[in-house]
């Protein structure tokens, strides 16, 4: 045994190598920062980490060795089958201890819910989609496939475990798939509650209202996320403009992207609110944007956890989100937040109005509990019950 540190934390774990799984590789995505920061949390210890992905971007952390596996494909199911049987074949070449992939990899150990349950995910999107929108997507062959080699991974007898990034998700899997119980691992990701923290934000707060045009005295709610048909912005806008109704004039931030960003833009138009409307685009760095904001607000329609909602509690915003956010089991009503049902835009737009400045204390002390060094000890303890 080698007795290692962890931070704070001494434990105790044979050494371990670990293939980890991901296609495409996006250093600010929500799923990439749950690999990143678990693996940041383990850095000094015994276990090794090798990634292998389709691209590795040059802005990406250096915190793990990375191979490029790219098979050339013509479509989209070609693209994901034709990478899993490429990752299958060169891990195989070599000494791992365990898989654990981020991609429904039927060869692997262990698979990291960080995208949660596609088919739950599917069923979730039928409730925003009209009736051809349906057929196409039931017909779709990216979809059929991934459907598939969800199936065929939990049902795989290397398969020894998942982690599930909420009880939301745990939940997911069991009511689409025939699964062990004991097999399904809730670890909640840590935040860095010195890098996200209310404590001298004022400076940001003034600096970036003022690059955006947005009054000291005004109420500012915050959206961040990427892929805003899932993330909810029709609903966020929606909400906004409810409030407008109302004789509330709020702000709204978009911070992130999507190719149908203008489609979003167009819809506050019509709604009447785009001059209230700021649209950020990608950002590197979204401590400003909370600094800015009184609230955050994520109405998604499926989050398998909702990492910003975390950052946002710890830099002191409370937070407003859906039933289908697995990070609404952080949420309690009226105390550090609301939680809504995705698609009741009255009632998100009262929970914005209903928002006080108590409760954002209370969202900071909630994400405190959240720390990296618990998060990597749950890890390794789960490595360690996978080696016995």
């Amino acid at each position: 045994m080698i007795c290692w540190h962890l931070n704070w934390l001494p434990i105790e774990i044979r050494s371990v190598n670990i293939a980890l799984v991901r296609a495409k590789y996006n250093p600010f995505g929500g799923a990439e920062r749950f690999l990143n920061d678990a693996v940041a949390a383990m850095q000094g210890s015994a276990v090794k980490f090798t990634l292998f992905t389709r691209a590795w971007p040059a802005q990406a952390a250096g915190a793990m060795e990375h191979r490029i596996v790219n098979p050339r494909y013509l479509t989209s199911a070609g693209r994901d089958s034709g990478f899993n049987a490429a990752v299958a074949r060169t891990i195989s070449q070599e000494k791992f201890d365990l898989i654990q992939s981020y991609e429904r990899l039927p060869d692997c150990d262990i698979y990291h819910a960080v995208d949660g349950v596609h088919a739950e995910w599917l069923r979730q999107r039928a409730r925003i989609s009209s009736g051809a929108k349906r057929f196409g997507i039931a017909i779709n062959p990216h979809h059929r496939y991934v459907l598939a080699a969800e199936r065929a991974m939990y049902s795989s007898p290397k398969f020894k475990a998942a982690i599930c990034i909420s009880k939301m998700v745990k939940a997911d899997i069991l009511r689409h798939f025939d699964v062990s119980p004991e097999k399904l691992h809730v670890i909640y990701s840590g935040i860095d509650t010195e890098k996200f923290s209310p404590l001298n934000s004022g400076e940001m707060r003034d600096a970036t209202r003022g690059k955006y045009g947005i009054p000291r005295a005004a109420k500012v709610a915050v959206f961040v996320g990427s892929g805003f048909e899932r993330k909810g912005l029709a609903q966020f806008i929606r909400a906004l403009a409810h409030l407008t109704l109302a004789s509330e004039k709020i702000f709204g931030l978009v911070v992130g992207k999507d190719k149908l960003s203008k489609k979003y833009e167009a819809l506050a138009t019509r709604l009447g609110i785009r001059e209230r409307i700021i649209f950020t685009g990608g950002v590197a760095d979204t401590r400003p944007f909370y600094a800015a904001s009184d609230v955050f607000v994520l109405p998604t329609v499926y989050e398998p956890f909702g990492l910003v909602c975390l950052e946002a509690m710890a830099a002191g915003l409370p937070v407003i989100t859906s039933t289908a956010a697995g990070a609404a089991e952080l949420v309690r009503n009226g105390v550090n937040g609301y939680v809504c049902d995705a698609l009741d835009t009255a009632a998100i737009a009262n929970a914005i109005k209903n928002i006080a400045s108590a409760m954002g204390v209370a969202a900071r002390d909630t994400a405190l509990k959240f720390s990296p060094a618990n998060m990597a000890e749950q890890y390794a303890s789960l490595y360690r019950q996978l080696q016995n």
